[in-house]
């Protein structure tokens, strides 16, 4: 038992030993040499201890990192000022899709600046031709609306829209009353169709110029007689006489 446990400490030292011999070999093959190449600048490399790459750089405040780099005695490129020499036609069709030529959006002001919508007493009084043009100039209407929200939402603007809602209620109440005045034309026109298929002088079968065939014909117009002159009296000294009878009659 006593010899063992006067072995103990001398095993322990042994350990002790080895171990610091082991660090210092290491320390020695670390010191001697240099590493074969090096993937940092020296400039990069930093001198206060952070572990965070980018402290101190704000795109806020446009501030820069705290130590220069390896490029920041650089200057950098500047974009190019280049601006396309594209020739576009000002009275293209596709610039009915907006406001203006050139130009994406109009304000709200100048979007409230619009009349009221036709009103279907007014479009009865028109031909099928101008009631066919406002018809297109409705659609084109919208579709320049339609692109204009579109704008809107995608450039998140944030004004228009109430003002673009309340110019297409007036288009979309135009065109309703084109519908409604075509409409009753229509009507009319079979009211007529069905008039003319029980009357027995008119052939709906008939060639241009000989739909209507009247049964009597009205007899033809003769003018009157010239007026008879008076009595030994000219006309013209007729008419005088006329003129002066209600003179005398005063006296």
């Amino acid at each position: 038992m006593s010899s063992i446990q006067r072995l103990r400490p001398s095993a322990t030292c042994a350990l002790r030993r080895n171990a610091s011999s082991v660090a210092a070999a290491l320390s020695q093959n670390s010191g001697s040499g240099a590493a074969p190449f090096s993937t940092s600048a020296a400039l990069c490399k930093r001198k206060t201890k952070d572990s965070n790459k980018k402290r101190g750089v704000s795109s806020l405040y446009a501030s820069g990192p705290r130590e220069p780099l390896s490029m920041s005695g650089i200057p950098l490129p500047k974009p190019r000022d280049f601006k396309p020499t594209i020739k576009v036609d000002d009275k293209h069709g596709l610039w009915g899709f907006f406001p203006e030529p050139k130009k994406l959006v109009w304000t709200p002001s100048e979007t409230e600046r619009h009349g009221r919508a036709w009103t279907v007493e007014e479009l009865r009084r028109k031909s099928w031709e101008d009631l066919h043009a406002l018809w297109w100039v409705c659609c084109k209407e919208r579709n320049m609306i339609a692109t204009s929200r579109t704008e809107l939402i995608r450039a998140k603007l944030g004004f228009g829209e109430a003002e673009f809602d309340q110019r297409d209620e007036e288009v979309r109440h135009t065109m309703r009353a084109i519908k409604h005045a075509l409409t009753e034309r229509y009507y009319t026109w079979e009211d007529a169709v069905k008039v003319a298929e029980t009357d027995p002088e008119i052939n709906m079968d008939g060639e241009e110029g000989q739909v209507y065939n009247p049964s009597s014909y009205e007899e033809e117009y003769t003018e009157p007689e010239a007026w008879e002159e008076t009595e030994g009296v000219a006309p013209d000294a007729a008419g005088e006489a006329n003129k002066a009878a209600p003179k005398e009659a005063l006296r």
